[in-house]
């Protein structure tokens, strides 16, 4: 049985010990000679024991609707911060499910966050694409507040996550304040996030597009908006995580230097107009890691990623 709080002395100890791991930029993962080792694959991260499944829960009536939430297994009856985590894939069903971020999922849990790991349809799924994808992201976060009249959420500490493209959309959730009423995207309440942790993930889909076939090997963007981007200008503006700055949270962007899907100049230009909208951004790049390094706990990515989520969802003076 998963238990549902975690005190906040403990959670903060833990918060300190694995920022202080991260303190130093760039990270350095390994020896001299690294550059050389095999970069992890997204099958190298789905193939990685998980302790425990959590509890499967619907959002939606679409069979794809639906997360694995883990809460941490000790506590004394606090309620717990919790991440939004989403798996990438380039929006594509056949490269990923969230089995490709479960490992992190756990990961965050044994360190004191509850964690709410989503599925949703892909393009090349019935209703995915546009706008079906962005709708499953903006439901499954807003159903955290039906997930804390069960277990004991704390929902003012909410963080976003995702991976690569699910890094784009948790962008995006943070920007779903502002869309205009008659955008095919808006709909419900908005869920409050603390800020945002853009694993390697995808923030200008224009500049992507011009990258799509040889990191995603498809036509990704335009699949998702239903048109290339100079074709739907209007989906692009409603969509595009620079395109909707400011976000209005902070935001942490983590990659490893060996990641050419998302490479360290095109981070760097997306913080610089973010910074220049009034946004909080940093930027953390890991020496020898490459993409799926970011989802794999055990890795100096990984462990950045996991500091990362601590550090905005640790209680202010606020609270």
């Amino acid at each position: 049985m998963l238990l549902q709080s975690q005190p906040r002395r403990r959670f903060a100890a833990v918060s300190l010990a694995l920022a202080l791991g991260v303190a130093v930029y760039p990270h350095r993962a390994s020896a001299q000679g690294a550059s050389t080792a095999r970069l992890l694959r997204a099958s190298d991260i789905d193939t990685m024991r998980v302790r425990e499944d959590g509890v499967r829960v619907a959002y939606g009536k679409d069979s794809l609707q639906y997360g694995d939430l883990r809460m941490p297994r000790d506590g004394q009856g606090a309620k717990v911060p919790l991440v939004i985590l989403i798996h990438g894939g380039c929006w594509f069903s056949p490269y990923a499910s969230l089995r490709n971020t479960a490992p992190l999922a756990q990961a965050l849990a044994d360190a004191g966050v509850a964690t709410w790991n989503v599925e949703y349809r892909r393009y090349d799924q019935p209703g995915g694409g546009w706008p079906g994808t962005f709708r499953d992201a903006a439901d499954a976060a807003d159903f955290v507040r039906t997930l804390a009249t069960r277990y004991a959420i704390d929902t003012t500490r909410i963080v976003a996550a995702g991976h690569s493209a699910g890094g784009h959309l948790a962008l995006w959730l943070a920007t779903r304040h502002a869309l205009t009423a008659a955008s095919p995207l808006a709909g419900g309440l908005p869920l409050a996030l603390r800020g945002v942790v853009s694993i390697a993930g995808i923030t200008d889909l224009r500049e992507f597009y011009s990258r799509e076939k040889s990191t995603c090997g498809n036509a990704a963007v335009e699949s998702l908006l239903g048109g290339a981007p100079d074709d739907v200008v209007y989906r692009l503006r409603d969509a595009s995580p620079i395109d909707r700055l400011p976000l209005g949270v902070p935001s942490i962007h983590i990659a490893g230097d060996r990641d050419f899907i998302a490479p360290s100049i095109v981070r760097e230009a997306y913080a610089a107009a973010a910074r220049a909208k009034g946004d909080r951004v940093n930027i953390e790049t890991i020496i020898n890691e490459g993409h799926f390094e970011a989802i794999a706990p055990l890795h100096a990515t990984g462990r950045a990623v996991i500091a990362a989520v601590l550090r905005l969802l640790a209680p202010t003076t606020r609270d």
